[in-house]
């Protein structure tokens, strides 16, 4: 079980890595856009992170609510506004730095909020 809950950490920081270092890609453009890191990344965080709260169930540890559903509600609306804006050529700075911002938010509660 501690194999499986190393391994899914793991892809975690993989899917934040992708999901980061597309938008530090887009960062120097001059028309952002969202690439296909980005999209994988947050999809990767999103299903790593139901993992390990199923697994964390299933094994009876005690779960803290509050931090997971934050971080499940920012990493859907980063899985969701990846989607939908994949599409179009270029989006606006703003939103590159919402989800510059989310990304980096969602990294800091999981490694501060304990």
């Amino acid at each position: 079980m501690q194999l499986a809950i190393e391994v899914l950490v793991l892809l975690q920081l993989i899917g934040f890595a992708a999901l980061f270092g597309g938008l530090i890609v887009q960062a120097r453009s001059t028309e952002p856009e969202v690439n296909a890191a980005m999209v994988y990344g947050a999809l990767t965080q999103l299903l790593t992170g139901i993992a390990l709260l199923v697994i964390g169930k299933v094994g009876g540890e005690p779960v803290n609510w509050v931090p997971i559903s934050i971080k499940t509600v920012i990493t859907l609306f980063l899985v969701l506004i990846t989607f939908r804006n994949r599409r179009f050529l270029s989006i606006p700075r703003g939103l590159w730095a919402l989800l510059t911002g989310l990304t980096l938010v969602n990294a800091a509660l999981g490694v501060l909020w304990a």
